[in-house]
């Protein structure tokens, strides 16, 4: 858009601003688009006009006419729902809350680490990328009116333009908004070295015009003898680039050999090859300054043949040649996805490049995309497992998705993971398992002395997500005395085998199987937290140790002869088609050691194979006793459990909350309180899947305010 256009605009009303777009909106998006104008008082619509050049919709012109007045205060995000829908008011929260990147720019202290985070950050706040392509909108009109500010305002702007801004139009493939960006950067940050190069420009501008028309009408001439359909145009080269490439490469203003540049525009691939061939039969090719970037896109997914040769005269001339498609994408990026949109018709191959690349780019991954919407792939794909917090002193820290306060302590500093005992969140105090979220500003409480806690490490309970946190907490626990940690192992892995009430366990076997040449190391992996209890139980889930010697014995084996599934969960092997049922007396949980028993008249009852019910029924009929197994695919079977607590308001909804949460179902419930000491015995009878699924609850009930034990009963 030319000056001439946006000074016009400066005192335009709405009618005369639509009559001068070329648009596809609707009547009733029209309308929407005039109540915006409305409703803003006295809105600026260059930023809007800005936008529909793009060929962006009207939910996103409408969002920027009604920016201003609602970051003011005049309207509440919940009127704007109301009257305009949820898009458009996601859209402006969306930009209010972007209006920190000035600020956090100025206190990144120009680290590139920082100032690609600060990039990162913007893109994952914005849920909707249209957000983006508005700000980038902004920041160019204030561009464009900078002249009027004070000097020092002009170098901030500029260098916050070069660092942020312009970046992110490169990565969004706009090449409209870049450049023009870039140069009126340069105008402000290096006065001198901007009107010289414009010099340069001005002074030869004649004589170039002339070469350019001149090899242009050649050019046309040969690729008409050659039957390709092209459009052939001279380039506009930009100051910044000029400026960019003489410092890159050492070179002074005559030696850059793309300030002469024609463009070719051709109807497909293979004509672009083919024009190439007419350039070089008709021109000498300058060694080494040919790029393909058709066969190998830019990772912002511009695509164009790019050669360098000896034109008329013996001067240097630079040719791009590229479809019509391409040069729409090298224009617009991202923004020409909507222009797919308005004209009803799918993405295409290119607009599908465009997200491929989005997520190579902001986080170095190679990954296919299919052609779903680009809003929700870009969301899904570029930012699902990262989190941008923010610290006091306004440092931006990238975090894996679902990071809690405590990763973000230990990402600071590992001593400030140590001793942190709490955190504000936007200066409020939230728990240590909050689940971070973009944007948000997190300060530390710390004690001066101390260190972290097993609990954390416990993956049930939520405390760290990040690999870099837990290994710190890990790192702290293997530094204890040995003693300590060899205790304390001992200590919680039997706690947890009494809980799950798994009895007569031999933890030398626990140990062996676990690759360990004695229950001390087990203990003290354990303890210094490499290893959770758990995992433990996991992992020997099948493993169990049998019921005692005097027992196995009269286990009987046989041959298979067939395999039943009474309930679909329970193999019974070497028996015909029998009814089962769980024992009452012992509640088998799946996959614990079982063992079946042949009664009279009910089938078979399947019983813990350490059930003492089980052991003295063996001892009497050896022969009713026989091997079962538990089916792939469980169902699930109830569990008695205890859980002893101080009684308070609330604990049963906690505690149900936790079941929910767990997908567990209760089966019963009875609960005695004691009026005199206020202690409460809860006994529940639980569905559950398996054992771990019981740890997991029995750990999440045992971290609840006032429990004091949450046990299996046996």
């Amino acid at each position: 858009m030319v000056a001439s256009r946006q000074t016009a605009l400066a005192g335009a009303d709405f009618d005369t601003w639509l009559n001068t777009l070329q648009v596809q909106w609707s009547p009733a998006q029209i309308e929407m688009v005039r109540r915006a104008y409305a409703l803003s008082g006295e809105p600026e619509l260059a930023v809007a006009d800005l936008l529909a050049d793009l060929g962006m919709d009207h939910e996103t012109a409408a969002t920027a006419l009604l920016h201003e007045s609602t970051a003011s205060g005049q309207w509440g995000l919940s009127r704007l729902r109301d009257e305009f829908g949820p898009a458009v008011a996601q859209m402006v929260d969306g930009l209010i809350k972007l209006d920190a990147i000035g600020e956090l720019h100025q206190s990144s202290q120009h680290v590139g680490r920082q100032l690609e985070s600060l990039r990162k950050m913007l893109l994952a706040m914005a849920q909707d990328l249209r957000v983006v392509l508005i700000r980038l909108a902004m920041q160019l009109h204030t561009l464009r009116q900078l002249g009027q500010r004070p000097v020092e305002e002009q170098q901030r702007i500029a260098r916050e333009t070069l660092d942020v801004f312009s970046p992110l139009a490169n990565r969004l493939g706009i090449g409209r908004i870049k450049w023009e960006m870039e140069d009126l950067a340069l105008r402000y940050l290096a006065p001198p070295v901007y009107k010289q190069i414009a010099s340069a420009l001005e002074q030869r501008r004649a004589d170039r015009e002339h070469y350019i028309a001149r090899a242009m009408e050649e050019l046309r001439d040969h690729l008409q003898e050659a039957q390709i359909h092209a459009e052939v145009s001279g380039r506009v080269k930009h100051i910044y680039s000029i400026w960019r490439k003489m410092q890159h490469k050492k070179l002074f203003f005559e030696q850059i050999f793309d300030v002469r540049a024609v463009r070719v525009i051709v109807d497909t691939v293979n004509d672009c090859y083919a024009a190439l061939g007419v350039v070089h039969t008709l021109w000498n090719h300058i060694h080494r300054e040919f790029d393909d970037y058709i066969a190998h896109p830019k990772p912002n997914g511009y695509q164009s043949l790019h050669t360098a040769v000896i034109g008329p005269e013996g001067r240097t001339l630079e040719v791009q040649i590229r479809t019509a498609d391409m040069h729409r994408h090298a224009e617009l990026g991202v923004a020409a996805h909507w222009r797919y949109k308005e004209g009803g018709a799918g993405p295409g191959a290119a607009a599908a490049q465009q997200i491929a690349w989005l997520r190579q780019m902001l986080e170095s991954r190679e990954e296919e995309t299919d052609d779903g919407d680009l809003l929700e792939r870009f969301k899904a794909e570029a930012f699902q497992d990262r989190v941008y917090a923010i610290t006091p002193k306004r440092t931006i820290i990238e975090l894996p998705q679902g990071a809690t306060p405590l990763d973000f302590a230990y990402h600071v500093h590992t001593e400030v993971g140590h001793r942190c005992r709490g955190a504000k969140v936007n200066g409020r105090i939230v728990p240590l398992t909050y689940e971070l979220k973009t944007g948000q500003q997190v300060d530390v409480l710390t004690t001066k002395t101390g260190g972290p806690s097993r609990d954390w490490l416990s993956p049930h309970l939520g405390y760290v997500k990040s690999n870099r946190a837990r290994a710190k907490i890990r790192q702290w626990f293997i530094q204890q005395d040995q003693e300590k940690s060899i205790a304390a192992g001992r200590t919680a892995l039997e706690r947890e085998f009494q809980r799950l009430g798994a009895r007569n366990l031999k933890l030398d076997k626990v140990a062996e199987r676990l690759g360990f040449t004695k229950p001390d190391e087990l203990f003290a992996t354990i303890g210094h937290g490499a290893l959770t209890t758990s995992q433990v139980v996991a992992r020997i889930q099948d493993l169990l140790p049998q019921a005692p010697p005097a027992a196995e014995s009269l286990l009987v084996v046989r041959k298979p002869k067939m395999v039943e599934s009474g309930k679909g969960d329970v193999q019974i092997r070497g028996v015909g088609r029998l009814l089962t049922q769980m024992a009452h007396c012992c509640q088998p949980a799946p996959f614990e050691p079982i063992a079946g028993y042949i009664t009279q008249g009910r089938g078979v009852t399947i019983h813990r194979q350490d059930c003492a019910n089980l052991l003295a029924l063996a001892n009497q009929h050896s022969e009713r006793v026989i091997e079962v197994s538990w089916g792939e695919t469980p169902a699930t079977y109830p569990v008695d459990i205890m859980i002893i607590a101080h009684d308070r308001s609330g604990l049963l909804r906690d505690i149900t909350s936790i079941l929910a949460n767990e997908q567990v179902n209760v089966l019963g419930a009875n609960t005695l309180t004691d009026r005199e000491t206020s202690i409460a015995r809860m006994g529940l009878t639980l569905e559950i899947t398996d054992v771990l699924q019981l740890s997991r609850v029995l750990d999440k009930i045992g971290q609840l305010r006032n429990v004091m034990e949450a046990y299996r009963k046996t």
